[in-house]
């Protein structure tokens, strides 16, 4: 966990060992606690990706951090992820602060994460900053785009976590709904390349999905990209509508990859007024 923007589902990706979670260079990307599972010759981890907590300016926002705090209580370790490349600034001494009221049930090990855009020096300078932070049981370095230390975090993450029976069988990356990944696909694709103000506006609905009749391999998938405001509505289709067809091609590469078939992708854009603050439209979302 962490604030928005400090690499949690990158470094999610890159423990589980394939993508399991969408990234993007926009703040609050991540709206599910996702889970990734990490096989290992001598364990099993299971990887909560949480939405970043920030301070909320919407129903949506309280949503999310309620959920944060709600993960917190279900978990065997908590990693908190601060960037090397930022100041540890108000939001992360926050984070810290309600941490400091778990720890003690709940180790919190400190992950310093995108050190491959930093100097050493400053992987060095966020280091004492992390340990000034806050009273941590260990604090790590990591690049998740490098690899770097990846094997040293799951393996103390590994000491944390309390013996049992395997929970997932061998192979399963994730318990995410086929469709929920699909949608989480879809906004990724979508974010990419738009105006600042539009990412916390987004969301994806599955509407209709089905294998085609008479077809081996080939699904239909019919999804809505909800956006808040019809000047949204123009930037995600774009001039003549091209745009919308970029998202469209890329997203469907990435939906073929994992489904490991091809597909028909409609996308279709709609205006939801102030969704993020409606509770009967977050409800239809999924929030």
């Amino acid at each position: 966990m962490g604030r928005p923007n400090a690499g949690k589902s990158t470094l999610t990706n890159a423990l589980v060992g394939t993508k399991v979670a969408i990234t993007s260079s926009k703040p609050q990307t991540t709206r599910h606690a996702i889970r990734g599972i990490v096989h290992r010759t001598d364990a099993q981890l299971v990887i909560v990706d949480t939405p970043g907590l920030h301070r909320p300016r919407t129903l949506l926002g309280e949503r999310l951090n309620d959920l944060v705090h709600e993960t917190w209580s279900e978990v065997d370790v908590i990693g908190f992820c601060v960037p090397a490349d930022q100041k540890i600034g108000p939001g992360d001494r926050h984070i810290a602060a309600e941490l400091a009221k778990v720890a003690r049930r709940t180790p919190v090990i400190g992950v310093v994460t995108k050190t491959d855009v930093v100097s050493r020096p400053r992987v060095a300078q966020q280091l004492v900053a992390m340990q000034e932070l806050m009273d941590f049981t260990e604090i790590v370095p990591v690049s998740a785009v490098d690899r770097f230390q990846m094997d040293v975090l799951s393996d103390l993450l590994v000491r944390q976590v309390p013996e049992g029976p395997q929970l997932y069988p061998d192979g399963e990356i994730t318990d995410e709904p086929e469709e929920s990944l699909i949608s989480e696909l879809i906004r990724e694709s979508a974010l990419e390349g738009v105006r600042d103000e539009l990412p916390h506006s987004l969301a994806v609905a599955i509407d209709e999905m089905a294998p085609r009749e008479g077809y081996d391999n080939l699904v239909d998938i019919y999804a809505s990209l909800y956006v808040e405001r019809s000047s949204q509505k123009a930037i995600v289709i774009g001039r003549s509508g091209e745009r919308l067809k970029e998202v469209g091609e890329t997203a469907r590469r990435h939906i073929q990859a994992l489904l490991g078939s091809k597909i028909y992708l409609d996308l279709q854009v709609k205006v939801a007024k102030e969704w993020q603050r409606d509770p009967k439209q977050l409800r239809k979302l999924g929030f």
